[in-house]
């Protein structure tokens, strides 16, 4: 009993280290946050994915050694084509902003983009594709979560359970993070930088994956 928390807080540290920079998943929760549409679900659906990546990894993969090579490559090609076409999406509408409006509180005139109606089904598809269609989360998450419960051995689970609840913490940081920017951050030029970024982060991840393969 004296090793759980030391075994927990290991787990949950990893895990936070690991999702911590900005890649696919993380700037769908961001943007989402920015558009002030479905937030708080898409921040449940992508620690969800987390917890069952997490879970697959410590109690499944760790103990087969890992995804097989037809596996990989299956996913990493799927993974290259959502987030080619995802980028592009993200380029189109840095180039043609879609939906102006015109706020004229105390006399100011500032140009605000209006984000396209999201239904709770294309916000659940969306997190889950951001969360299981990337091959870094099946790597990080997974596999080397998976891996590295293996080294605590009977307190593999409770390493795992860390690692669980370091990715809903996460999460549920960068939801609070997102909601506080939509309310504060809702202009145009922070729109078409967000999504100029994410263009460029979508296909130089996609580019980095390809490579991979070679």
């Amino acid at each position: 009993m004296t090793l759980a928390f030391p075994t927990f807080t290991a787990g949950m540290v990893l895990s936070i280290s690991l999702i911590m920079a900005i890649g696919p998943q993380n700037a769908h929760v961001l943007r989402m946050g920015l558009q002030r549409q479905h937030l708080w679900l898409t921040v449940i659906v992508c620690a969800v994915a987390d917890v069952a990546l997490i879970s697959l990894g410590v109690l499944g993969l760790a103990q087969l050694g890992g995804l097989s090579d037809k596996l990989m490559g299956a996913l990493v090609g799927a993974g290259v084509l959502f987030l080619s076409v995802y980028g592009w999406q993200a380029f189109q509408r840095f180039l043609h902003p879609r939906t102006l409006t015109l706020d004229t509180q105390d006399g100011d005139h500032h140009a605000t983009l209006v984000a396209e109606p999201v239904s709770r089904r294309q916000a659940v598809l969306s997190a889950l594709a951001f969360s299981w269609l990337n091959p870094h989360a099946w790597l990080d998450t997974a596999v080397l979560i998976g891996t590295a419960s293996l080294a605590y051995g009977q307190g593999s689970t409770v390493f795992g359970l860390g690692a669980a609840a370091g990715s809903v913490v996460w999460f549920l940081a960068l939801g609070v993070a997102a909601f506080w920017l939509g309310r504060r951050l809702n202009s145009l030029h922070v729109w078409r930088a967000l999504d100029g970024l994410v263009a460029l982060m979508m296909w130089g991840t996609a580019l980095w994956l390809l490579n991979s393969l070679a």
